[in-house]
């Protein structure tokens, strides 16, 4: 080889190189409807999105699948200053940074949240104008972090009669995996909203169930922490003793980060004072790992398995989950039980409607005084058509100091948790795992069907969360159920995201699908 020729071949390797060290080795690509919020900050980070972007990517779907298509009837007010702030958010993005991860998300919250800015109706159509002053206490912290409220959403009444999973105000939600069907019980809007992927994740709150069942119906990952650890201030609620406000997702990693903000003491909801020191110094998101699985002792809770042809096809999908977290490296103590008839216990530990007038009057009493209704009197004076017969029982109850029944379900309740966390210590056991129900969403106008109910989390105030584990093939999804001691959400967290990485079984729903814009590569 020439000198020149040596030359030239050498300037040549050269350029090659520098244009494969300038060329990205890969591009990323964003999917609206898989993105986690990590997903969401990369693309913030690399300039490929902002928040006005995602914003009208949601409003899009907003438009084309609840106010026309299929009419999921998901969202009862959306925020008219959503696209305003927005672009607030991306200015502070751009001269101060992003607050947290959540800086420029929106988010939904059942419209039992309130916001400063948005009606708070419980679905109920006399409070469509009920407008508190201020916003709830975890309202507040999402919007701290520079989260976007983009929507209230339906919910089943809470005071007035009308079928499962619908209200007054905002007519009857659809689950978008069966439009025949509910989306989940009372949260059942944002169970539906965020299975269509209107936000990126969303609010739900539990009595009996209300966070769990729209996740379960919904596909969703969904979580209610233990009694205290998230703030009541500014919920309409029907119990002081088994309320919590959930976070709800797509993605375990998202409830994480939503359990981040949402979590911590609350002065004016005292409960909260029980999680001090219990919290850990290191956010929850900082807990996830793929290997989370390697090593865990869980055990298996046949006192929630149900048998029989109704059962049959969720049965399976929950053998094949058992069967995945071997796989993942979990041991499984199967079967464990607490030796009671878990389901009469968890039956005769409701407390809700008992309960219900002393919360309700408390939070309506805070109300402004032009609100629409201050009082269950008011309301029933107001609307005794409409209002549903528990809340006009609820309402007769004059005290709970001495009252028999009222007090022997506590203690059964107290009992039941007591023999859970006994179980788990005794055994050794990190967390329970069963089913959540095996029991698909039922149809439309129809009562909540036998056996469909887990009320296990909701009246012991244990922490839970929950993670699709595959559809029926009706094309319905059955969901696992992990649950814990009190203040082990890092250990719930870990176990389930190791779960749903292994397995990702979450699929989109079919009456919902992308809209031009949200695949791209950056």
């Amino acid at each position: 080889m020439t000198p020149a020729h040596l030359i030239l071949r050498t300037l040549a390797g050269c350029i090659l190189w520098t244009g494969l060290a300038a060329a990205p080795l890969s591009a990323a690509r964003f999917d609206l409807s898989t993105a986690t919020i990590a997903d969401i900050n990369d693309a913030f980070d690399a300039g490929a999105l902002d928040a006005e972007k995602l914003t009208r990517l949601y409003l899009a779907r907003i438009e084309a699948y609840e106010k026309s298509g299929p009419k999921l009837n998901s969202i009862i007010t959306l925020n008219p200053a959503a696209l305003e702030t927005a672009r607030a958010l991306d200015v502070e993005r751009r001269e101060k940074g992003p607050r947290s991860p959540l800086h420029g998300i929106p988010i939904v919250a059942k419209d039992v949240f309130d916001t400063f800015d948005m009606p708070t109706t419980a679905g109920f159509k006399p409070m469509a104008t009920s407008q508190p002053s201020r916003d709830a206490f975890v309202i507040r912290r999402l919007r701290d972090a520079g989260a976007i409220i983009l929507a209230k959403t339906n919910l089943s009444d809470w005071f007035g009669t009308y079928s499962l999973g619908g209200s007054t105000l905002g007519g009857q939600a659809l689950n978008p995996y069966d439009l025949t069907r509910v989306p989940g019980y009372s949260s059942s809007g944002t169970g539906a909203a965020l299975a269509a992927w209107f936000a990126a994740a969303g609010l739900g709150s539990d009595t009996g169930g209300s966070v769990v069942i729209p996740t379960a119906d919904s596909a969703l990952a969904g979580m209610t922490a233990t009694q205290g650890l998230v703030s009541r201030k500014g919920m309409i609620s029907s119990s002081f003793s088994s309320e919590r406000g959930g976070p709800m997702a797509r993605s375990v990693h998202d409830v994480a980060v939503l359990l981040d903000v949402m979590a911590g003491f609350d002065a004016a909801d005292l409960t909260t004072a029980q999680s001090l020191g219990k919290m850990p110094a290191e956010p929850y998101a900082s807990f996830l790992r793929v290997d989370g699985l390697q090593g865990a002792r869980l055990g298996v809770f046949r006192d929630m398995f149900y048998s029989g042809p109704l059962h049959a096809d969720g049965l399976k999908l929950i053998d094949a989950a058992l069967a995945d977290l071997k796989k993942g490296g979990a041991l499984l103590v199967d079967p464990v039980s607490t030796g009671l008839d878990v389901p009469a216990a968890v039956a005769d530990a409701a407390l809700a409607s008992y309960e219900r007038k002393f919360i309700q009057n408390h939070y309506l009493g805070l109300l402004p005084q032009d609100a629409p209704i201050r009082s269950l009197d008011e309301m029933l004076a107001k609307a005794p058509d409409i209002v549903k017969r528990g809340t006009a029982q609820a309402n007769a109850i004059e005290s709970l100091d001495h009252h028999a029944e009222y007090l022997a379900r506590r203690e059964n309740g107290l009992m039941l948790r007591d023999a859970l966390v006994d179980l788990m210590d005794n055994r050794r056991i990190d967390a329970l795992v069963m089913p959540y129900k095996t029991r698909i969403a039922p149809k439309l106008g129809e009562d909540r069907p036998f056996q469909s109910i887990n009320r296990l989390s909701s009246y012991t105030g244990l922490p839970t969360i929950l993670v699709t584990a595959g559809y029926t093939p009706e094309g319905l999804p059955i969901a696992l159920q992990f649950l814990g001691r009190p203040w082990s959400e890092p250990t719930l967290l870990r176990l389930a995201y190791a779960y749903e990485q292994a397995t990702h079984h979450r699929r989109a729903p079919p009456t919902t699908p992308p809209l031009p814009g949200e695949v791209f590569e950056y």
